[in-house]
């Protein structure tokens, strides 16, 4: 049977480790790569790092903790894949192929495309080429509008014309290998994921769907995996504040009778 996946999702801007709310509120959470360790070890399934600065590059210098100063998100990838060997999705100002093979090489195991999927769908026909399909999770940021759910641009900022299914459907059929799905009504809010929002896409595609916005309790997790046909769910501020978060919520998956993989405590 097949397994669904508990998946963290990590954002950092200009260096640091972030928590968001609705895409427009930030506070900073400390270091972008012993975070990661510590999620590995509480049996994360894989790991999704989303990089939503505004410039290419950054200095996190801190000498008084002792901390590396980091010049770009490529050098932050490359650390971070040296303290875990889940797979880490890596997202974030892909713009061109270069920046996809940079981003693989550095150690990401497969990318997050956002806005280009948009503007250039033809683009993810060309990554599909290039590097396959299995390392294309596209990224659809979504918010409630009067005109219904729409899919918004550049971060959030700009509406689009496209409802969740109809991108779906595009990305779908130039070569996507997944969907990330973003709620922005519910990023940071805590009231349990937008359970039409994701069935409007799960139902309208094949690939795999991952979910996310909104958690803030375990069952909000049962519940996206029981009344949504997502394959994935995902969450990023719950899992933050808890000792073995991911380990906790996914012993509750398991105990509940979820196929999830068997919740186990390593140490990388």
């Amino acid at each position: 049977m097949k397994k669904n996946r508990l998946i963290p999702v990590l954002l950092l801007k200009n260096g640091w480790l972030v928590q968001s709310k609705r895409f427009n509120k930030y506070q900073n959470l400390g270091n972008p790569v012993t975070s990661v360790k510590r999620l590995s070890e509480w049996a994360s399934d894989e790991l999704i790092y989303l990089d939503i600065s505004d410039g290419d590059e950054y200095d996190i210098r801190r000498d008084d903790q002792g901390y590396k100063n980091r010049a770009s998100f490529l050098d932050i990838i490359e650390d971070v894949s040296k303290v875990t060997f889940m797979p880490i999705t890596v997202g974030g100002k892909i713009r061109t192929l270069n920046d996809i093979e940079k981003r693989l090489y550095s150690g990401a195991d497969k990318v997050s495309i956002n806005t280009m999927a948009i503007k250039e769908p033809s683009f993810i026909k060309k990554a599909a080429k290039e590097f396959g399909s299995q390392c294309l999770v596209i990224s659809i940021d979504v918010m409630k509008t009067a005109e219904g759910h729409k899919v918004f641009a550049d971060g959030g900022k700009n509406m689009t014309q496209f409802s969740p299914s109809e991108l779906s459907h595009i990305v779908e059929d130039h070569g996507a290998g997944e969907i990330l799905l973003n709620s922005i009504d519910r990023d940071g809010m805590g009231n349990g994921y937008d359970i039409d929002l994701v069935n409007q896409v799960a139902n309208a595609v094949n690939i795999p769907v991952i979910a996310c916005g909104g958690v803030s309790e375990w069952y909000h997790f049962s519940e996206g995996l029981e009344e949504t046909k997502a394959d994935a769910v995902a969450a990023a501020n719950i899992f933050h504040y808890r000792d073995q978060s991911v380990f906790l919520a996914k012993k509750y998956l398991y105990d509940n009778g979820f196929s999830v993989r068997k919740p186990d405590l390593i140490t990388v």
